[in-house]
C-alpha cells in the first residue's frame, strides 16, 4: 500500500504544464504536450511524499470486508460505501512505512 502526499494542483496552458513536465523529467515534455494540446487549460500536481506500508492481500481484504472486490482504476474512500476500507488504509498508514521518499522539485 502506498500513500502520496500531493501539493496544490498549477493550473496553467498546456504549453505552461508541458514546460514543467520537461523541467522535471527531460524528454517527457513532448509526450505531455501530445496529451493535453487539445485542450484550454491543464493541471499539473506536484508529488511531495511517496511512503510504502505492509499492505494486505485481496484475500485478507475480503475477510475484512466480505465480499470485495479490486477496483479498476482508483477508489475515492471518503464515499460512504468505502468507509471500511478507509478504517483499514488508516490503520495500516498509521504504521511505520517499509520506505519513504520526499521529492524537491527545483
Amino acid at each position: 500500500m502506498a500513500v502520496i502526499d500531493l501539493g496544490p494542483a498549477f493550473v496553467g496552458s498546456p504549453q505552461e504544464i508541458a514546460a514543467i513536465a520537461e523541467q522535471v523529467r527531460p524528454g517527457n515534455g513532448a509526450s505531455v504536450l501530445e496529451y493535453v494540446q487539445d485542450l484550454e487549460q491543464a493541471y499539473a500536481i506536484p508529488i511531495l511524499q511517496v511512503r510504502e506500508f505492509e499492505g494486505l492481500s485481496g484475500e485478507e481484504l475480503r475477510e475484512h470486508l466480505g465480499s470485495w472486490h479490486p477496483p479498476q482504476g482508483y477508489l475515492r474512500l471518503h464515499n460512504p460505501g468505502n468507509l471500511d476500507m478507509l478504517r483499514i488504509c488508516e490503520k495500516i498508514a498509521g504504521g511505520e512505512p517499509i520506505r519513504q521518499m520526499t521529492v524537491h522539485h527545483p
